[in-house]
């Protein structure tokens, strides 16, 4: 017969295992099923790599990214004058121009990204949980903003307002938004009819409350998900802008722009076109595994 002190201890310790169990969030085992996924895991690294090179790496080259060299012009890769990317037709530094131009592209992708997920989140969490005529009137809108052609929208701002930076960032999350507040509306109007909407507006909780205390919470699973296909989905769009000289303006670069410059000079300096081209290849490339890995990794139904 088993000793009663060995049962209480077994007991013990099953039941403190299943609190364990039950104190670890849905974050937890996100992130243990990240780590589990090899591409997604290694793309978190290499983008971590990539970005603290774009931030320290210009601070290691003696060259400003507008000056130029007279002397080596469309010269490759050259460690005796410190041009590890060689430079371009006007003598300019490439390992720089690639780096800072790194810096706008992901610039871009953060901040335009982050405005499209504040208005789209606010907007599209409004729409699901108001419902009814306000719910219609909101995406119909959403609907017409969807009509107009992107690039008749950044044309025309650029004609009244400028080519500026800022600008940019404003007018792709401007537009952006929309496919975020589609997903946000479509996810609030599930999460009204849950439990525990229902208990806050028993216990007479404010309808701003219960959006952003408790329906938006329950979004940052899906949200954080999309926004990881954001943010390479807006790099794209700026370095397409940039390709077509609608992007930013010297002195500042990005890698479309370089991709631009690249191309017209590609037959007397092929790594004029390689180096940023890869760079913007290998980001995109990260986000997207990243991308799809949070996507398996938060999946409720996989544990």
């Amino acid at each position: 017969m088993q000793d009663p002190k060995i049962k209480i201890l077994k007991l013990a310790s099953e039941l403190s295992h299943e609190q364990d169990e039950q104190g670890k969030s849905l974050w937890f085992y996100a992130w243990q099923r990240l780590k589990q996924n090899k591409l997604a895991f290694s793309s978190t690294i290499v983008l971590m790599l990539m970005i603290i090179l774009i931030i320290i790496g210009p601070y290691f080259s003696p060259y400003e990214i507008d000056f130029i060299d007279w002397e080596n012009m469309s010269i490759s890769s050259d460690f005796a004058t410190a041009h590890y990317f060689g430079t371009d037709a006007l003598g300019r530094d490439l390992f720089v121009r690639t780096l800072q131009g790194g810096r706008i592209s992901l610039l871009v992708g953060f901040i335009a990204t982050l405005v499209s997920l504040v208005i789209g989140v606010t907007y599209g969490s409004i729409a699901g949980y108001m419902g009814g005529r306000v719910d219609n009137i909101m995406m119909r809108i959403v609907d017409i903003m969807y009509a107009l052609p992107f690039m008749f929208l950044v044309i025309m701002l650029m004609v009244i307002f400028g080519r500026h930076i800022f600008l940019i960032f404003a007018a792709i999350g401007g537009y952006i938004w929309l496919d975020m507040a589609r997903i946000v509306r479509g996810q609030t109007l599930s999460l009204k009819s849950k439990e525990f909407v229902e208990a806050a507006i028993a216990i007479g909780a404010s309808t701003p409350t219960i959006i952003f205390k408790h329906i938006v919470p329950n979004l940052l699973g899906i949200v954080a998900v999309y926004v990881t296909l954001t943010i390479p989905q807006v790099i794209l769009v700026e370095s397409f802008l940039s390709f077509l000289g609608l992007g930013v303006q010297e002195p500042y670069t990005s890698w479309g722009a370089l991709v631009n410059e690249g191309a017209q000079d590609m037959e007397i300096a092929a790594w004029a076109l390689i180096f940023p081209a890869s760079f913007l290849a290998i980001t995109l490339f990260c986000f997207n595994f990243i991308g799809d890995g949070l996507r398996d990794a938060l999946d409720p139904k996989d544990k």
